[in-house]
């Protein structure tokens, strides 16, 4: 494997129709949505607005058959949210699928083919 590979990164997009139901910012926050059991939380850790946050959210439960988060609505306990099963199944593909990618031959051969000074 060339060390030009480092460089070469593929960015993986899912669409679904017009909308892109699955990308990299949509993992991560997918993750941090996980990891802190709050929508708001993810998007003060990307520091994004959790309207653009919930936009996101939207946008994917609404390209998937069954919503890939859960929300809780506030009150004396505050609100939450959570990955839903289809959530989880969803994110993991997407990092196995990421994975894959990245490790294909085609990658390393196209990064040997990269410009020495494109690589920087």
């Amino acid at each position: 494997m060339s060390d030009k590979n480092l460089h070469l990164i593929p960015r993986l997009r899912l669409k679904a129709g017009e909308a892109i139901a699955m990308g990299p910012g949509k993992a991560q926050l997918l993750e941090l949505i996980q990891q802190h059991r709050s929508i708001s939380a993810a998007a003060r850790a990307l520091k994004m607005s959790y309207r653009r946050a919930w936009l996101l959210v939207d946008t994917m439960n609404t390209c998937f058959k069954n919503p890939l988060v859960l929300t809780a609505t506030g009150g004396s306990q505050g609100g939450g949210a959570e990955l839903s099963e289809e959530g989880q199944k969803v994110l993991t593909l997407y990092r196995q699928y990421e994975k894959a990618i990245a490790e294909r031959p085609e990658l390393a051969e196209l990064a040997a083919m990269l410009n020495d000074e494109s690589a920087l």
